[in-house]
């Protein structure tokens, strides 16, 4: 043991049976210092931005129709000029006044924002609804003419298809499939709403813009931004409602989404009401509450106003979309009119195209929402 411990490291000999000692630690810091190098030394002599990861370029096409007037509104910018036989540059009335205010269609195109120039004022968030000078309103110039329905004498239905404008593929697939003489409500938070209102507009379809009321149960069920609150000063919902408004143009009211609560506060809703008659809007109440002061409030106002009927898919399904159909058919033939609204589900959008083309047969006169609104 003595001779041992006084012999010197590096003359020890090993001793039968041991392992020779390996110097581990200089080995990994070798290794792991080529590694290194052959790193750098491959940033450096190659070039490749990717890092020599695979890569593949693939063409994407558009999902958007081939509409004319709806691509060339949503590449804009686009400059359509008013015809001047119906807004004459002087301001005067134009000739045929008149017409257009008992509702029938105004000729020519209207501007990139789907507005016509006279009926529209520019804000801090865009352009928004107003009465022209001539007194010509948002809600008749823009109305789908249905004189030949409404004299006809037969019973009248209208229906409005809710929630458009958000999927942009699903939202042209409905205009397509849907007879010009349904309504169609856009919400306003599509990412492509010049492209869906065009090509809706262009189609023969009247509009209307989708705006989100607080419900009983907000936040917890939320329509969506800028959704008009009850409580709050009422600078801060025309706010939200001029928010709301600018995001389309060329429509001839609106229709609530939600709003249960929000309705039934006279103090809330009231200047909202006005707003709209202010600009010559109308409003379609969904009948979803009974609590609703719409109808006192739209009088009041002057605002053109209806309240659905009923409500087709809260079933989703075929039959029992096709059974509320036939009840609405009922309540038109027992009142002369009614409305119903539906969501923009393919399954919903089916059943009405098919339901429509029969309509006829039965002595029932499909009509856009607006020749029901008073």
């Amino acid at each position: 043991m003595a001779n041992d411990l006084s012999t010197p490291l590096t003359g020890r000999k090993r001793k039968p049976g041991q392992r020779p000692h390996l110097p581990i630690a200089r080995i990994l810091f070798g290794v792991l210092t080529l590694i290194a190098v052959a790193f750098v030394l491959r940033l450096v002599l190659t070039d490749d931005p990717n890092g020599g990861w695979p890569s593949a370029e693939v063409a994407i096409t558009s999902t958007r129709n081939g509409n004319q007037i709806a691509n060339e509104v949503s590449t804009g910018p686009v400059t359509i000029t008013a015809d001047p036989q119906q807004y004459p540059a002087d301001g005067s009335a134009p000739p045929d006044a008149e017409a257009h205010a008992s509702g029938s269609a105004v000729a020519g195109l209207p501007d990139a924002f789907g507005a016509l120039p006279d009926l529209s004022e520019e804000t801090s968030d865009g352009p928004i609804p107003r009465i022209a000078t001539t007194g010509l309103t948002p809600f008749a110039a823009y109305a789908r003419p249905a004189q030949a329905a409404a004299s006809s004498g037969k019973p009248m239905v209208a229906i409005i298809v809710t929630g458009l404008g958000i999927n942009e593929q699903g939202s042209l697939e409905a205009i397509d499939q849907l007879p010009d003489d349904v309504s169609l409500a856009f919400a306003p938070y599509g990412k492509t709403l010049a492209t869906t209102v065009a090509a809706a507009r262009s189609g023969g379809h009247e509009v209307l813009l989708e705006i989100p009321l607080e419900p009983f149960d907000f936040p917890q069920n939320d329509p969506g931004p800028q959704t008009l609150l009850t409580g709050e000063p009422p600078r801060a919902n025309l706010d939200k409602l001029f928010w709301l408004m600018s995001r389309f143009g060329g429509y001839v009211g609106v229709i609530n989404n939600m709003g249960a609560r929000f309705t039934a506060s006279a103090a809330d809703f009231s200047p909202i009401m006005e707003e709209l008659g202010a600009r010559g809007l109308g409003y379609v109440d969904d009948g979803s509450s009974n609590r609703s002061l719409a109808p006192q409030l739209a009088s009041g106002n002057k605002v053109p106003f209806s309240r659905a009927d009923a409500m087709i898919d809260s079933n989703p399904s075929r039959q029992a979309i096709l059974e509320a159909l036939a009840s609405l058919e009922a309540k038109a033939l027992e009142n002369g009119q009614a409305i119903g609204i539906v969501s923009a589900l393919p399954i919903s959008i089916n059943a009405i195209a098919q339901w429509s083309r029969e309509l006829e047969d039965k002595g029932i006169a499909l009509v856009p929402a607006s020749a029901l609104m008073k």
